[in-house]
């Protein structure tokens, strides 16, 4: 049997992050269904903690997903969700994203991303391949493939 999965990933500002890769990798925001979540508040299944305002929309608190503009024609991995943690980041990732931004395209969205505060980490060569590692502005890793 196969199964889907999404990609998650852990952050102090899941909502933040969320808008960071969605321009990163050109997807969208996950729409927040607000009738939903005052639905259940109303009812008592959440609290109003448990919410808040981002950019003028009610979310959920406590993560964030981004979506591939296909929808769920993309199939699997066509979703991240960010998700809030308590702790920072401390320690290299052991999984992270490989992003094939296309011939040619390497060093333009390395500088676009770290405009947008992506740090630089360092860069890599294997026969033919480069890529660069950066960190998104919470740390995280991910590389630009070329």
């Amino acid at each position: 049997m196969a199964f889907t999965y999404q990609v998650v990933i852990d952050s102090a500002d899941p909502h933040a992050l969320a808008d960071w890769w969605a321009e990163a990798v050109g997807w969208d925001l996950e729409p927040s269904n607000e009738a939903f979540i005052r639905q259940m508040v109303a009812a008592g299944h959440a609290a109003e903690a448990d919410t808040k305002t981002h950019n003028g929309v009610l979310v959920w608190a406590v993560g964030q997903a981004i979506v591939h503009p296909g929808g769920k024609d993309a199939g699997p991995g066509s979703r991240i969700l960010f998700q809030a943690v308590p702790e920072p980041k401390t320690v290299k990732n052991r999984v992270h994203l490989d992003i094939k931004v296309g011939e040619g395209n390497l060093e333009s969205e390395l500088a676009r991303l770290t405009a947008a505060g992506a740090t630089e980490l360092h860069r890599g060569q294997q026969g033919p391949s480069h890529w660069v590692t950066i960190a998104d502005p919470e740390g995280n890793e991910l590389c630009l493939h070329s």
